[in-house]
C-alpha cells in the first residue's frame, strides 16, 4: 500500500512536470524575457553602452549641473558625429591604401585643436564638451573605419547619447528638482546672518571682564581650541569658506532655465559672486576683532567702560544694515539703505570724536612726561675713564655689568647674569608683559579695526544695489 502510495506520488510529479500547459507557460515567459533584452541590443546594438554612460556621467546634484553637462555632451557628440561622419565619407572615397593615413592624421589634427581651444579661459564653462568631442570623435572614427558603415555607426552612437543624457535631465528637473539657483540666494542671505551676528557677539565679549579676556589668551594650546568652539568663529568662518561653493553655484545656476522667482533669461548670477566676495571683505574684519579677543595685551577695564557705548552703537547699527541687506535680497526687494548707512557714519564719526577727546587714556606720554622721570640706566659719557679702570666714580665692574644687561634679552637683572645664578635660571625665560600704555593701546588696535569694519560697509551698500537693479528686484 505504501509503495502503491509512493507510486501513484511519483506518477503524479511525473504527469506534472510533463504538463504541456506548463511548457507553453515556461515558452511564454522565456519569449517575454528575450525580448525585452533583446528588443534593445536590436535596435541599438553594441551602442546601448552608451545610454548608460551618459546617465552615469551627466547626472549632477543640481538641475543646473545636470543641463550644463548634458548640453554640453549633446553638443561635443553632435560635433564630433559631423565631423566624424565627414572624414569617414573621405577615407572611403580615397580608396583603402590612403584610408588609415587619413583617419590617424585627422584624429592628430582635429585633437590637438580641441585640445588647445579648451585652454582658453572663454572656453572654460565648455571644457567638458570638447573632452566628450574628442571621445566621442575618435571611437566613431575608428569603429566605423572597422565596420564599414559610418552613417550607422553615427546615427547610433547619437540616439543613444540623447536618450541617455534625457533621462537625467527629467528626472532632475521635474521628478526631484534641486534647483542651484536657489541654493545660491539662500547661502548668500545666511552670510549676511553670520557676519552680522559675528560681529555683535565680538564686541559683545570684548566689553567684559577684562579678567576674563586675559584668561582666554593664557594657554595658546587652550585658546585655539577655546576659539574653535566659539560660535562668533563658527559664524564668519562659515561665511569665508563659502567662495568655492558661492562660484560653483553660480556655474550650475547659468544653465538652468526662469522658474519661480527667478524669471529671467539671463540672470546676474555672477553679481550674486560679487556681493559674496564683498561681504566676505567685511568678514576679514570681524576675524580681527576676535583675534584680538584672544590678545596677549588686553586692554584695562576701565578703558573699555569709558567707550562701551560707543563700541556697542556702533556695532548695533552695523549689524542692523547687514541683516537689512540681507532681507532685501531674500525677499528680492529694493529700498533705500541712506537712513541706516548715515545711522553708521554718525557712530563711526562719535567713536572717534571720543578717541580724540581722551586721547590721554590710550596714547602714550610724551617725550616731555618721560624726561621728568629717572632714566633706568646712566650711560657715562666718552672720555671720563681713567687709567685705573675707574669712570668717575663708577667702577669697572659696574660697567662691565651694565654692559652685559644692555646686549641680553629679554632684560634681566644684573644680579643673574652673574656666573653663579647663570645655571639656575638657564632654562627660565621670564615672560614678556605689556606696560600699562602699551595695553591701552590694544583699545586703539580694536577701535580701529571696528571703525575699518563700519567703512566697508558703503562698498556693500552699493553692491547690493547693483545687485537689486540687474535682477529687478521689487520696490519695497
Amino acid at each position: 500500500m505504501q509503495a502503491k502510495e509512493g507510486g501513484v506520488s511519483s506518477t503524479s510529479i511525473k504527469i506534472n512536470i510533463s504538463d504541456p500547459l506548463s511548457k507553453e507557460r515556461r515558452g511564454a515567459t522565456s519569449k517575454v524575457g528575450k525580448c525585452i533584452c533583446r528588443e534593445p541590443y536590436d535596435v541599438f546594438g553594441p551602442n546601448a553602452v552608451w545610454a548608460i554612460l551618459t546617465v552615469v556621467v551627466v547626472f549632477e546634484q543640481t538641475v543646473g549641473g545636470t543641463v550644463g553637462k548634458g548640453l554640453n555632451r549633446a553638443l561635443g557628440s553632435i560635433a564630433a558625429g559631423v565631423l566624424a561622419l565627414l572624414v569617414a565619407q573621405i577615407a572611403l572615397i580615397v580608396g583603402e591604401v590612403a584610408q588609415p593615413i587619413i583617419i590617424g592624421f585627422s584624429i592628430f589634427f582635429l585633437g590637438s585643436l580641441a585640445t588647445f581651444i579648451k585652454q582658453w579661459p572663454s572656453m572654460r564653462e565648455y571644457e567638458y564638451g570638447f573632452r566628450v568631442y574628442i571621445f566621442t570623435f575618435c571611437l566613431i572614427v575608428v569603429s566605423a573605419y572597422r565596420l564599414g558603415t559610418p552613417v550607422r555607426t553615427t546615427v547610433d552612437r547619437l540616439y543613444s547619447i540623447s536618450i541617455g543624457g534625457a533621462a537625467p535631465m527629467l528626472v532632475s528637473a521635474v521628478i526631484f528638482p534641486s534647483w542651484a539657483s536657489e541654493q545660491l540666494h539662500q547661502q548668500i542671505v545666511k552670510n549676511f546672518e553670520y557676519v552680522a551676528d559675528s560681529l555683535e557677539e565680538c564686541v559683545k565679549l570684548y566689553l567684559e571682564d577684562a579678567a576674563l579676556a586675559h584668561a582666554r589668551s593664557t594657554n595658546i594650546v587652550h585658546d585655539m581650541e577655546y576659539c574653535d568652539g566659539e560660535p562668533a568663529f563658527k559664524r564668519y568662518t562659515t561665511a569665508l569658506n563659502s567662495s568655492a561653493k558661492e562660484e560653483t553655484l553660480a556655474k550650475s545656476a547659468k544653465w538652468e532655465p526662469p522658474h519661480g522667482r527667478f524669471k529671467l533669461f539671463f540672470y546676474p548670477w555672477s553679481q550674486y559672486v560679487k556681493v559674496g566676495a564683498v561681504l566676505r571683505h567685511c568678514a576679514y574684519e570681524v576675524t580681527a576683532l576676535h583675534r584680538c579677543l584672544h590678545s596677549e595685551l588686553q586692554a584695562p577695564q576701565n578703558l573699555r567702560k569709558e567707550f562701551a557705548k560707543e563700541l556697542r552703537d556702533a556695532s548695533t547699527h552695523a549689524a542692523k544694515l547687514i541683516r537689512e541687506l540681507g532681507s532685501n535680497i531674500d525677499k528680492m526687494q529694493s529700498s533705500s539703505f541712506v537712513m541706516l548707512l548715515k545711522k553708521v557714519h554718525t557712530a563711526a564719526e562719535r567713536l572717534q570724536n571720543k578717541i580724540d577727546t581722551h586721547s590721554h587714556l590710550v596714547l602714550p606720554k610724551t617725550s616731555k612726561e618721560l624726561e621728568t622721570k629717572p632714566s633706568l640706566i646712566s650711560y657715562p659719557s666718552e672720555g671720563l675713564c681713567n687709567g685705573d679702570n675707574s669712570c668717575d666714580g663708577v667702577e669697572f665692574s659696574e660697567m662691565k655689568k651694565i654692559s652685559r644687561r644692555l646686549h641680553s634679552w629679554p632684560s634681566l637683572e644684573v644680579d643673574m647674569l652673574e656666573e653663579g645664578h647663570m645655571d639656575d635660571h638657564a632654562h627660565e625665560v621670564p615672560k614678556i608683559t605689556g606696560h600699562e600704555s602699551i595695553n591701552a593701546l590694544s583699545f586703539i588696535t580694536f577701535a580701529s579695526l571696528l571703525i575699518e569694519f563700519l567703512a566697508r560697509l558703503d562698498h556693500l551698500v552699493r553692491t547690493v544695489e547693483q545687485l537689486g537693479k540687474l535682477a529687478k528686484f521689487s520696490h519695497g
